[in-house]
């Protein structure tokens, strides 16, 4: 197969377009000051829920760096809102909590990922990375909480509907993320190139209809996947 492009993908000469959300000055000013001195395009930042939607909607980031608790409107209602807006867009929530409930509020809401303010500069520069090529970034240990909500959901019935034709190799794909593997990890298992993976990744998102890495994860998982050896 022969590698195209994706137009949506940071490059060396197009960084990773960042937008930050927080309600506390001094920590919105240090975390787009940490990103941009790393090389990523800030390209907005916000301090309350409403002001954040405009600004996403005008700017067009591919990460939305998040805070939860925010003025006027909360922060997984600005995710919902965001993402329906444009789903391309992919939402990294940065929060002083680390409860279960607002975690799965955030992912229900549309986030990739969630990692608590204890996190370091290189771990949420990392992150931030991951999460604009579709990787789902979690804190250490809130991974496995969000696969067994998925799992608990998947436990419920659901109505029937034609399944998708997948690829052979897109299902091996698909396998593999919902084992909760990186992309590149996916590459070196299947000996492909991260832009192949990325590809059967985005035209399985088509294929089912979701919008991101979190939803595709929950549907590997009702349909097993993450079972098969």
């Amino acid at each position: 197969m022969t590698d195209q492009p994706m137009t949506d993908q940071p490059t060396a000469d197009r960084p990773v377009r960042v937008m930050v959300v927080d309600d506390h000055p001094m920590w919105r000013d240090a975390v787009s000051r940490d990103l941009a001195e790393a090389g990523l395009d800030v390209v907005a930042t916000a301090g309350d829920g409403e002001e954040a939607v405009r600004r996403a909607r005008a700017c067009t980031p591919q990460v939305v760096v998040l805070d939860l608790n925010l003025p006027s409107l909360s922060g997984a209602e600005v995710c919902r809102q965001v993402v329906a807006h444009d789903p391309a867009v992919r939402v990294l929530v940065l929060s002083a909590s680390g409860e279960h409930q607002d975690v799965l509020e955030a992912v229900k809401s549309g986030a990739t990922g969630y990692l608590v303010k204890s996190a370091g500069r290189e771990e949420l520069l990392d992150a931030v990375r991951r999460t604009a090529v579709g990787d789902a970034v979690f804190t250490p240990g809130l991974a496995g909480l969000v696969l067994g909500e998925f799992r608990r959901l998947a436990a419920e019935p659901a109505p029937a509907s034609a399944a998708p034709q997948l690829t052979a190799r897109e299902t091996e794909v698909l396998r593999l993320v919902a084992k909760g593997l990186s992309y590149r990890q996916i590459a070196d298992r299947l000996v492909l190139s991260h832009r192949t993976v990325q590809n059967h990744v985005q035209n399985t998102l088509g294929k089912l209809q979701l919008h991101n890495r979190v939803e595709l994860v929950r549907y590997a998982i009702e349909q097993g996947l993450d079972d098969e050896i």
